[in-house]
């Protein structure tokens, strides 16, 4: 006897973004990019780069966007790319705030 799987599995499956197709699996990769941001939430603010994390934020509101108007909606998709904003916009809160609390550098002393 063979079990049937249940209709919301049957429906998740054959989705037209689901996971047969790959607007279901580049979305599902591009977590680790997540992740990894996350994971340098440790690293020192001077050790974020501002080109890096302007492109992560700059992808995460553009692809949140068009994750919106195609058809079906990619929720996978419209949820990666909050994250991947999220993160870039704390990486770069803590760049700017440790770039603003720096000490200023001391003025040369004039020789004698």
């Amino acid at each position: 006897m063979m079990v049937q799987p249940s209709a919301k599995l049957q429906s998740f499956w054959n989705h037209p973004a689901g996971p047969k197709t790959i607007h279901f699996w580049a979305p599902t990769f591009k977590w680790a990019i997540s992740l990894a941001n996350v994971a340098d939430f440790v690293k020192p603010p001077d050790m974020v780069s501002y080109p890096q994390q302007l492109a992560v934020v700059a992808t995460g509101v553009i692809w949140s966007r068009y994750s919106m108007a195609i058809t079906p909606k990619n929720w996978n998709l419209l949820s990666v790319n909050v994250c991947l904003a999220g993160t870039g916009l704390y990486q770069l809160s803590r760049k700017i705030r440790h770039g603003s609390m720096a000490k200023p550098a001391k003025a040369a002393e004039p020789k004698e």
